[in-house]
């Protein structure tokens, strides 16, 4: 890192998804490893993983959720506790400003994973959020990571990249470099000024998603809560 900036991964997930198997500790420690200087735990309609880890790593891990709304992901970084699934966008993001946390939306464009919420439907947060994931390292089509950023430009939103990590491999692909934060505010202030490191993962990636789905179906594998 140049300048005392922190390496920051936005989008990442863990055991607490249901389709991740990585465990709070593996996560812990693989970002250490990789030099990663805060991580946003971002599970699927749950905060409570990252509410443990923050008490395991409070150096290192930001609150947050993806919360799937009628109409698509958004993410949610800096909250107390969980913010239900299911609620109409609107609804979920003045629930969010309740907490004080900040507002994003995750691969807005994707045209293949039906949790985005796609260019139809983004219009409808666009006046409302903070900042728009414009790279997802997931995003199978590049393209789709290109109209998400033109979409930030339009609109003069913040644009940021994600792993949106699964596996212990992912973490780490996709970071931005940020100046030092400590709470919601100065997070986004550092946040408009950041630099990415943007890598797409593999495309295999995916199957990873797919086999913890199965493994936790099957009883293989139990959430950790």
């Amino acid at each position: 890192m140049t300048n005392d900036l922190i390496r920051v991964e936005l989008h990442s997930h863990t055991i607490y998804s249901r389709d991740c198997l990585v465990t709070p500790e593996a996560y812990i420690a693989a970002c250490r490893r990789k030099g990663i200087g805060r991580a946003a735990v971002t599970d699927h309609n749950t905060a409570e993983g990252a509410l443990r880890m923050q008490q395991m790593a409070p150096d290192l891990i930001i609150v947050a959720e993806e919360i799937r709304t009628t109409h698509g992901e958004l993410l949610a970084y800096y909250l107390r506790e969980t913010i239900p699934p299911d609620l109409p966008p609107l609804e979920t993001i003045a629930r969010i400003r309740e907490q004080g946390g900040v507002v994003a939306v995750s691969h807005p464009a994707d045209r293949i994973r039906r949790e985005a919420m796609g260019v139809e439907r983004v219009g409808v947060v666009l006046d409302h959020v903070d900042a728009l994931e414009t790279f997802n390292a997931r995003c199978l089509l590049p393209e789709d990571n290109r109209r998400a950023a033109r979409i930030a430009r339009e609109r003069g939103l913040t644009g940021f990249c994600g792993s949106d990590a699964h596996t212990v491999y992912e973490l780490g692909r996709a970071t931005m470099l940020l100046a030092p934060f400590d709470d919601p505010a100065t997070f986004l202030r550092s946040l408009q000024s950041g630099q990415a490191q943007a890598r797409a993962s593999t495309p295999l990636v995916h199957f990873a998603s797919r086999w913890a789905k199965w493994m936790k179906r099957w009883g293989i594998v139990k959430t950790d809560r």
